[in-house]
């Protein structure tokens, strides 16, 4: 018989494993870890999760940088960004789509 793995979530709905967040600017991007495959979640002033995605490894700043105001994937209203590193880009996909099905961000389309 298999044994039964159990997964702690924190109270924000994310497993527990390596996370940060920083501003949602130039910035506090810059801060953020670059070395392995991402979910990132951008939040407003209020601390809603406003859209969720994807980022492989080495693009994770350049690809949130993309949503920044007057870029080609801008998301309006975020403030910060919270990453949770995996260690898979189909990890970080399964969780993306989860975190989406659950939060229903309301940039994601």
């Amino acid at each position: 018989m298999a044994k039964k793995i159990s997964v702690k979530k924190r109270g924000n709905g994310w497993p527990t494993g390596k996370r940060k967040s920083g501003s949602f600017d130039k910035n506090g991007i810059e801060n953020l870890a670059n070395d392995k495959p991402v979910v990132y979640k951008i939040k407003n002033k209020k601390g809603e999760n406003i859209y969720t995605g994807v980022a492989k490894r080495g693009r994770v700043k350049e690809r949130i940088k993309e949503h920044l105001p007057g870029a080609k994937d801008a998301v309006r209203g975020g403030r910060r960004v919270v990453i949770q590193q995996k260690s898979s880009i189909a990890d970080a996909k399964k969780s993306e789509k989860r975190i989406i099905q659950k939060q229903k961000p309301s940039q994601n389309k």
